[in-house]
């Protein structure tokens, strides 16, 4: 298990944590995978998502795997006339992290957070601990908490 930037926050918070690894590989990187790999409901693996608007400004996005964002809410919540993802060639640049192993934590920048509010209807959540294959299991608070996170509707 690495220790990464996810992980060093939530120890500096004082959050309390359990770190899951699972196996992957470059042909299953998505949320759903990560669910079934490791045995939780799709509703408690919640993966983080990147936008850029057209004033080039960055948001994240952390919704439950089996869930999609509605471009026309995300537009609405960041107050942009466009909205769409960020290219996956950028990701690393703007987060530190890659595809299958970004986290909503630890960011080289903290970026707007928006987490979808179905998370307040779990007793634990797990996100990406910002490397292919570990995911944190915490609670919803405690992810809120972290990421100075808005509870939104943006499905």
């Amino acid at each position: 298990m690495k220790t990464t930037n996810a992980i060093r926050i939530l120890d500096k918070l004082g959050v309390t944590y359990d770190v899951y690894e699972y196996d992957f590989d470059e042909d299953n990187l998505d949320a759903m995978h990560v669910s079934s790999s490791l045995g939780f409901l799709p509703e408690q693996v919640f993966k983080t998502i990147v936008l850029v608007n057209d004033e080039k400004k960055l948001f994240v996005f952390v919704l439950p795997a089996d869930f999609s964002i509605s471009l026309k809410k995300a537009r609405t919540l960041t107050k942009s006339g466009q909205i769409d993802l960020l290219k996956t060639s950028d990701l690393q640049k703007y987060t530190g992290y890659i595809r299958g192993g970004c986290s909503p934590l630890g960011m080289i920048k903290k970026y707007p957070t928006f987490i979808e509010e179905t998370v307040l209807l779990e007793d634990f959540v797990c996100v990406s601990a910002g490397v292919r294959g570990e995911m944190i299991r915490l609670s919803p608070a405690d992810l809120i908490k972290a990421t100075d996170g808005i509870v939104s509707d943006f499905v």
